[in-house]
């Protein structure tokens, strides 16, 4: 997902989408996710010069899939904003790095996390970072990079450590070429 946003979930509005990813609306992020109807969000992957996969674990404060490890970071495009500008902005709240992205998939998705619903457009970017992140505390408890192959198999072994969006956004995101 783009689960992210550290401040309530009820302040923040998400751009729905029609079945053809038009936009059609905005609706309270709560409400989106509580009632499982699609929206627009964006999902980070960013690598370190050794190629490594920069992930992060959620904060234990966040409102659902605390605790849990996933991609770089993500969130959801503001109205009136774009995926690029949101993936950017997403990078710099939550975990301190910019680096230029670029973008590589579009993976649409539906699953559940405890009582609320991921059904999202998900715009998923790549990049490469120049340094070290310095994550938000209240956004990220731990960081951590990891080799690609080594993730995908720890996915399949231990997918109750991950977020249930983050198969599918690796999934995409490696079909791309992208950490190459």
């Amino acid at each position: 997902m783009a689960g992210g946003d550290a401040h309530p979930p009820g302040e923040e509005l998400v751009v729905l989408v029609d079945e053809r990813g038009q936009d059609a609306g905005v609706m309270e992020k709560l409400r989106a996710h509580e009632t499982g109807v699609l929206h627009r969000a964006v999902s980070v992957v960013v690598s370190d010069a050794s190629g490594r996969i920069i992930l992060q674990q959620r904060a234990a404060g966040k409102y659902h899939a605390a605790r849990l490890w996933s991609n770089t970071c993500c969130g959801h495009p503001r109205p009136g904003e774009s995926p690029d500008e949101a993936a950017a902005r997403r990078l710099r709240e939550e975990m301190g790095l910019s680096c230029t992205l670029h973008h590589a998939t579009t993976v649409r998705y539906r699953v559940q996390v405890g009582g609320l619903v991921e059904h999202e457009l998900d715009h998923v970017f790549a990049g490469v970072a120049g340094a070290e992140p310095h994550p938000d505390p209240a956004e990220v408890m731990a960081w951590r990079a990891m080799d690609l192959d080594a993730l995908l198999r720890d996915l399949r072994a231990s997918p109750e450590r991950y977020t249930p969006w983050l198969p599918f956004v690796m999934e995409a995101w490696s079909k791309t070429g992208a950490g190459n």
